[in-house]
């Protein structure tokens, strides 16, 4: 199973036409986990070229993913990340068989449990604004050690220190790094600065 990296950029409504110099931006800044949401225009075809140059590089795959089928989709298509915005115990144990990274999304801990017992290893508190650290923080006393917990949604360079020092593992950035029309360099000063951040809370964390 390919390693999950705590910094993941969701480029939802990015087009296949775009990705490869967007992408490059990205992991010149340092990130390591690219998502591209299925409800984006043509996403498998941005997925393909995604792992096909940067396979190797980074975590590549697929979010928004709802269905068992999607998951073989994303698969064929070269990808290597799962993500989900709820929990599907099918979809989860579909991205398990093949050998996926899947990271599916939850709010309480029932669904935490549920999701782990799908056999997922990590997962996504979403929306993370509207539940807040001290949530993460009370799941975290539950939670097995070992699983990684993201939080998405609402997350930024601004408040990134508050949600480490709360116990989560990764971040996942949408609108924070890419929105569609905004330029490859834009994208990539953003991811740069979100990058920055994040070392700077573990760091602080750590010391």
């Amino acid at each position: 199973m390919p390693e999950l990296p705590p910094l993941i950029a969701i480029l939802r409504g990015i087009r296949p036409d775009e990705i490869l110099d967007v992408a490059a931006a990205l992991v010149a800044s340092g990130i390591r986990g690219i998502e591209v949401p299925l409800n984006s225009p043509e996403p498998l075809a941005s997925i393909r070229r995604l792992a096909e140059r940067y396979g190797d590089q980074c975590l590549c795959g697929a979010g928004t993913v709802l269905k068992p089928a999607q998951v073989d989709a994303v698969a064929d298509a070269g990808g290597k990340l799962i993500v989900t915005p709820n929990i599907n115990p099918a979809v989860i144990s579909r991205g398990v068989e093949l050998g996926l990274r899947v990271v599916p999304g939850f709010a309480t801990a029932t669904e935490a449990f549920a999701a782990l017992d799908a056999g997922a290893t990590a997962l996504k508190l979403f929306p993370a604004s509207t539940y807040g650290v001290q949530h993460v923080k009370a799941l975290r006393a539950v939670l097995p050690a070992s699983v990684k917990v993201f939080a998405v949604g609402g997350v930024g360079a601004g408040n990134l220190a508050e949600w480490s020092e709360a116990g989560i593992d990764g971040i996942g950035f949408a609108s924070d790094i890419y929105a569609p029309g905004r330029s490859a360099e834009d994208v990539g000063s953003r991811a740069a600065a979100i990058v920055s951040a994040w070392h700077q809370a573990r760091n602080s964390a750590t010391g």
